[in-house]
């Protein structure tokens, strides 16, 4: 990865594209390691295109799966490399390579940390090291407490070295808000939908991952609201307000067919992880549409979840409310520069944009399915899910043909990244200084 950076022969590639280029060597590597005979039980089979998806769905922290049954269709092993895929998409592998370079005492240089920069989403090179060492350490320890308290919820459910491994893996793709289970089951976590301790375990992991690093590690040192960063508070704030406004809504809209814990873990896991107590075929229209949009809102910036993101929505809503009151758009007495602005509303757009044109593909390519019925609604719902990383399905993902898994495995990896960095692939100048010098007229379009 540093060598690739620095190429004697041709001007270095971007960090836009050596970000791209990781995520997809691992997946590649993934979808190789999961179609061992290693990984796979002899009486179950796995065809290249669903190793491939599940690979994506794993490095992505998605959760979308195309076979019936993970826990049943892999192998120890074949979990285990599930688990390290998870683990590297969710902390990326840029943030993975550099904490062991590190670790073995390599110096790291102007360039690998202008690629850090990009790849946590940072302002400046400065800290940049002692930011993804505490990154890998805080991740580590939570999921460790995470693991300890499903042991209590699993003990007595399973054998002894299942239960192990099912901790393991659940407080896996729970922080890094993943959605994958290996329970055995093909209904997720619906069995355990009244069991209090694995509901707020799992919640607390998901919201914890869907924070971002640069809060939770803002939240350990300072500890008070005053001393947070603005971003910190936006973040935190608008996590709150998400939270609680789809719990009350989806509670309200499902009233007896759901519980007030169902409808909070669906409020939770709905934005960013893709573990389910509930099933969504019997949910009422307005209630999957509800769950749609929290889907495409999303987590927060810098952490494990998708969507458009938590400061995107809140940037488009002050903008807007500034805009209608003829007011500056401020936020904790600060004004929110128009770069930012632009960048939110570029943002939304690419991401409706995107979600609406594989939507309206897939419903063509889906329409003579012998398998299901293919409907707007199930299909927009996939694909929302698939480019907000999320995982939630209403069950079609197994029955879709070949060409329609692989472009959800393209959401998946677009919507990882992030729209923004997928379109700056084509910046060829990012390395150079713009010319400030030229100016042009300025042209009034007649907009609305």
């Amino acid at each position: 990865m540093i060598k690739l950076y620095k190429n004697m022969n041709r001007k270095p590639m971007s960090p836009a594209i050596l970000i791209a280029l990781s995520f997809f060597i691992v997946i590649l590597t993934g979808t190789f390691l999961l179609k061992l005979p290693i990984s796979i039980p002899k009486d179950q089979t796995l065809t290249w295109i669903d190793s491939f998806f599940i690979s994506t769905s794993a490095v992505c922290v998605t959760g979308l799966v195309p076979i019936l049954n993970i826990g049943l269709n892999f192998t120890p092993f074949g979990k285990i490399i599930l688990a390290l895929l998870i683990q590297i998409g969710g902390l990326g592998f840029v943030t993975l390579a550099v904490y062991v370079l590190t670790f073995f005492n390599v110096k790291i240089g102007i360039s690998e940390r202008l690629l850090i920069k990009e790849a946590l989403n940072q302002n400046s090179i400065a800290g940049l090291i002692r930011l993804v060492k505490s990154i890998v350490k805080t991740t580590l320890t939570i999921e460790f407490i995470g693991f300890l308290v499903n042991l209590i919820v699993f003990w007595g459910d399973y054998p002894f070295w299942s239960v192990i491994g099912i901790s393991v893996f659940h407080a896996i793709s729970a922080f890094n808000n993943c959605g994958f289970d290996i329970l055995g089951y093909t209904t997720n976590l619906i069995p355990y939908k009244d069991n209090l301790l694995l509901n707020i375990n799992t919640t607390f992991l998901i919201i914890f991952g869907g924070l971002g690093f640069i809060v939770i590690h803002d939240l350990l040192n300072k500890r008070k609201w005053s001393k947070l960063t603005t971003h910190s508070k936006i973040v935190v704030k608008m996590t709150i307000i998400l939270i609680i406004s789809g719990f009350l809504m989806i509670k309200i809209i499902e009233q007896n067919n759901i519980t007030w814990l169902q409808a909070y873990f669906t409020s939770v896991t709905t934005r960013t992880a893709g573990f389910s107590t509930v099933d969504f075929n019997t949910f009422r229209s307005a209630s999957i549409l509800i769950v749609i949009v929290l889907m495409f809102l999303g987590a927060s910036p810098g952490s494990t979840g998708g969507g458009i993101k938590t400061t995107t929505v809140y940037t488009i809503y002050k903008t807007i409310i500034g805009f209608a009151t003829g007011k500056k758009t401020l936020t904790y007495n600060r004004k929110i520069n128009d770069d930012s602005k632009l960048r939110a509303f570029i943002l939304a757009f690419l991401a409706l944009t995107s979600v609406l044109f594989v939507s309206t593909i897939l419903l063509i390519l889906e329409e003579n399915n012998p398998n299901y019925q293919a409907s707007i609604t199930n299909i927009l719902f996939e694909s929302t899910s698939a480019f907000a990383t999320v995982g939630l399905s209403m069950g079609i993902t197994p029955y879709l043909f070949p060409i329609s898994k692989l472009l959800l495995c393209f959401m998946m990896f677009f919507g990882r990244l992030g729209p923004l960095t997928i379109f700056s692939l084509w910046n060829k100048n990012w390395n150079k200084p713009s010319d400030s010098s030229v100016e042009y007229l300025a042209e009034n379009i007649i907009i609305g």
